[in-house]
C-alpha cells in the first residue's frame, strides 16, 4: 500500500509537470522541441491513411448493405464475438414473393409461367449477391478492420508516448535553464552594505559609544569603519547557497539527459511504426485488387443470368421481348443484351455459322429497310476470323442486327467493309 502510494503520488506529480509545460507551450510561454520535416511527413501520411481508410471502409458497409439497421445489428454482433446470422437478400425474397405469386395466379398461364422463370433468375441473382457480399467482406473489409483496429491503435500508442516524452524534455530543458540562471545569480557577490542587516549597523554604532563614554572621553561616538568585505557568516550562507545551486544545475543536468535519451528511443519506434504505412499500402492495394475482382464476377454472373432470363422469355407466347423499340436507346454498352434488341433486324444469313462461307455471305447481307444505328467504337477490337469486323478506338460505323445473331453481336459497316462486333466494344449512338 505504502508503495503504490508513492507511486500515485509520483504519477500525479509527473502529469502535473506535462500539464504545465503543455499550458505554458500553448500560451507562448515555453519552448517546444519540434520533429523534423520528414517525421512531420509521416505524421501527416499516417493521418491522411487513417482517415480515408474509415472513409472507404464505412461507404463499403452501405455497398453491401444498404440497410442501416441491418448494419447496426451486425455491428452488435461482431462485438459479441457472436456469428451473424444468415440473411435473406433482396433478390432472394423477391424471387420468394413472384414464385408465391405464380402459384396463386395460376404457373400454367403465361403470367404464372413468367413469373416463375424470373423468380428462378433473381433467387440465382440473390445467391449471386450473397457470394460476393462474403468475399468482399473476408478480402476487402476484414483487412481494413484489421488496420484501424490493430496496426492504427499501436501507432497511437506509441505516439502518445512521444508525446509525452516530448513534454518531459522540454520541462528538463527549462529545469535545468532556470537553475543555470539561480546559479549565476548566486555566484555574483552583492556589496556588504546592501546585504547586512540594519539593526547590526545600528547596534554595532551604539556599543561603540557605550564603550567610549565608559573610558571618560569627551569626543562623540564613532563610527565602526564599514568595508565592502561580508563576514563570516554571511560568507558561509553563500557558499552553502552556491553549493546548493550547483547540485541543482548537476541533478537537472542528468534528468536531461535521462530525458533526451528516452525521447530519441521513442522517436525511433514511432518512425519505424509509420515508415510501416507503406506496407499497409500495399496490403491495402493487393486487397483492392481481389474487391474488384470479386465485383467483376459478381456483375458477370448477374449478366449472365439476365441474358438466359431474356433468351427464355423470348421463347414464351405473349412476352414482347426485343420486339419493341424502347422510348430513349441506351446510349452506353453497359446493357449489350437491350442494345442488341433494339437494333433494326435485317434479313437472316442462316445464323453465319460455315466460318468458311462467313465472309461471302456477309458481302451480300444489305441494311434492313427499317434503318441503322451509328455506335462509337470504345477500344480496338482485333478480329478473330474474317466474319468479324476489325475496329479502331474513336471511329463510327454503322451497326444493326440480324436475326438469329447472338445478342452479343451486331453486324458493322464501315466504307466497303461488313463483319461482326461485338456489342460491348460499342457505344450506340441516339
Amino acid at each position: 500500500m505504502d508503495f503504490n502510494m508513492k507511486k500515485l503520488a509520483s504519477d500525479a506529480g509527473i502529469f502535473f509537470t506535462r500539464a504545465v509545460q503543455f499550458t505554458e507551450e500553448k500560451f507562448g510561454q515555453a519552448e517546444k522541441t519540434e520533429l523534423d520535416a520528414h517525421f512531420e511527413n509521416l505524421l501527416a501520411r499516417a493521418d491522411s491513411t487513417k482517415n480515408w481508410t474509415e472513409k472507404i471502409l464505412r461507404q463499403t458497409e452501405v455497398l453491401l448493405q444498404p440497410n442501416p439497421s441491418a448494419r447496426v445489428e451486425e455491428f452488435l454482433y461482431e462485438k459479441l464475438d457472436r456469428k451473424v446470422p444468415s440473411r435473406v437478400t433482396n433478390g432472394e425474397l423477391l424471387a420468394q414473393y413472384m414464385a408465391e405469386a405464380a402459384s396463386e395466379l395460376g404457373p400454367t398461364t403465361p403470367y404464372g409461367k413468367t413469373l416463375i422463370k424470373v423468380a428462378e433468375a433473381e433467387k440465382r441473382l440473390g445467391a449471386a449477391e450473397r457470394d460476393f457480399i462474403h468475399t468482399a467482406s473476408i478480402n476487402f473489409l476484414t483487412p481494413l478492420r484489421n488496420f484501424l483496429e490493430g496496426d492504427w491503435k499501436t501507432i497511437s500508442k506509441e505516439r502518445r508516448l512521444l508525446q509525452n516524452r516530448r513534454l518531459d524534455l522540454d520541462a528538463c530543458k527549462a529545469r535545468l535553464k532556470k537553475a543555470k540562471a539561480a546559479e549565476a545569480k548566486a555566484t555574483t557577490v552583492p556589496d556588504f552594505q546592501e546585504t547586512r542587516p540594519r539593526n547590526y549597523i545600528l547596534s554595532a554604532s551604539a556599543s561603540a559609544g557605550m564603550g567610549t563614554r565608559a573610558l571618560g572621553s569627551s569626543s562623540p561616538p564613532s563610527t565602526p569603519p564599514l568595508t565592502g568585505a561580508p563576514s563570516l557568516p554571511c560568507c558561509a550562507v553563500l557558499l552553502r547557497s552556491l553549493k546548493l545551486w550547483n547540485d541543482e544545475v548537476d541533478k537537472a543536468e542528468q534528468e536531461l539527459r535521462v530525458a533526451q535519451t528516452e525521447f530519441d528511443r521513442q522517436a525511433e519506434v514511432t518512425r519505424l511504426l509509420l515508415e510501416g504505412i507503406s506496407s499497409t499500402h500495399v496490403n491495402h492495394l493487393r486487397c483492392l485488387h481481389e474487391f474488384v475482382e470479386s465485383q467483376t464476377t459478381y456483375y458477370a454472373q448477374c449478366y449472365r443470368h439476365m441474358l438466359d432470363l431474356q433468351k427464355q422469355l423470348g421463347r414464351f407466347p405473349g412476352t414482347f421481348v426485343g420486339t419493341t423499340e424502347p422510348a430513349s436507346p441506351p446510349l452506353s454498352s453497359s446493357s449489350p443484351t437491350t442494345a442488341a434488341a433494339t437494333m433494326p433486324v435485317g434479313p437472316s444469313v442462316a445464323g453465319l455459322a460455315p466460318p468458311g462461307e462467313a465472309a461471302l455471305r456477309l458481302e451480300e447481307v444489305s441494311p434492313p429497310a427499317s434503318g441503322t444505328r451509328k455506335a462509337r467504337v470504345l477500344y480496338d477490337y482485333e478480329a478473330a476470323d474474317s466474319s468479324e469486323l476489325a475496329l479502331l478506338a474513336d471511329e463510327l460505323i454503322t451497326v444493326y442486327s440480324l436475326p438469329g445473331m447472338d445478342p452479343d453481336w451486331l453486324i458493322g459497316e464501315r466504307g466497303n467493309k461488313k463483319g461482326k462486333v461485338p456489342v460491348t466494344y460499342l457505344e450506340l449512338l441516339s
